[in-house]
């Protein structure tokens, strides 16, 4: 590595480390293990690990997620999303990093809290009809658009020719993460992803509480131009990603295709290089437990 660019890189790892970690909590970027759920060779470690492409598709995932009333109602009813959307979003990223790269324990007591939480939280939808955040198809369905949007993101970016046989292995894998939170049904390869969002499509809705909450999400500023700019370009690529019907439904126009995927693709290189020969990409053993270097 050039001594002249080192510093470059480790300014822009520490900004990310800022972005998604809470330096109040003492929070660091997870290191990954040889012992974690998934193993070093499997396809959630090659999707789960790109930045922009997990950010693109947390992006489009949330997006797909809120067209149904009841995932809308449960961030309506019980979150600081106004307030903390970037939290919320940071958090978010926090789970699937821990449930894909560190010690298996730590994955597995992660996904029992999230579901201890979704067992006690419930609602009244607008028109009368009660929820339970904790219902197997409403989880069935955030799981599936939450995978589906990862997978294409990284598909559209990173690894064009992914074979079928891996994507149907990256289902088959993220399904462990699903099943123990309680979704059912849970798809196991892509055309069982597809289908089930077929299939769950006459029951979305978009309202003006779903136009407030998208725009929260495709508005929100994170601190610095720089920063904020790289955000805009995520936020579109995320818009773009997304089937047509539900970026008519949210009323979203398409952004000019050319120049946000060609934005993407630049903020991927710039990541890329960035963190090439970084600790974020090495396996480390049980003995090491604080962040080793920048």
């Amino acid at each position: 590595m050039s001594p002249l660019t080192e510093p470059a890189k480790v300014a822009i790892r520490r900004r990310i480390t800022e972005l998604f970690n809470d330096a109040s909590k003492g929070e660091r970027p997870i290191l990954r293990r040889a012992d974690a759920l998934f193993a070093t060779d499997s396809v959630a470690w090659r999707v789960n690990g790109d930045i922009v492409t997990m950010m693109i598709g947390g992006v489009s995932g949330l997006l797909l997620q809120m067209l149904h009333p009841a995932v809308l109602a449960g961030v309506w009813d019980h979150s600081d999303f106004r307030s903390d959307m970037h939290g919320r979003l940071r958090r978010t990223a926090k789970f699937i990093a821990v449930t894909t790269y560190d010690h298996a324990e730590q994955g597995i007591a992660a996904i029992d809290r999230v579901r201890g939480i979704h067992d006690r939280i419930g609602g009244v939808l607008p028109d009368g009809t009660p929820y339970r955040v904790s219902d197997p198809a409403l989880l069935a369905w955030v799981h599936v658009t939450e995978a589906i949007s990862f997978l294409n993101a990284w598909i559209r970016y990173a690894e064009p020719e992914m074979p079928l046989a891996d994507q149907d292995r990256y289902f088959a894998e993220m399904a462990l993460v699903a099943e123990r939170l309680g979704a059912d049904p849970v798809p196991r390869d892509r055309a069982s992803a597809e289908a089930l969002i077929q299939s769950m499509r006459s029951g979305l809705r978009a309202d003006a509480r779903t136009r407030e909450v998208a725009q929260l999400v495709l508005n929100q500023s994170v601190g610095a131009a720089l920063t904020d700019a790289a955000s805009a370009v995520i936020m579109q690529a995320g818009v773009d990603l997304l089937p047509d019907w539900a970026r008519t439904m949210h009323g979203l126009r398409t952004p000019p295709v050319p120049v946000v995927r060609a934005g993407a693709r630049a903020l991927a290189r710039t990541l890329g290089w960035a963190y090439a020969g970084s600790p974020n990409h090495e396996v480390w053993p049980a003995g090491v437990t604080v962040w080793p270097r920048g």
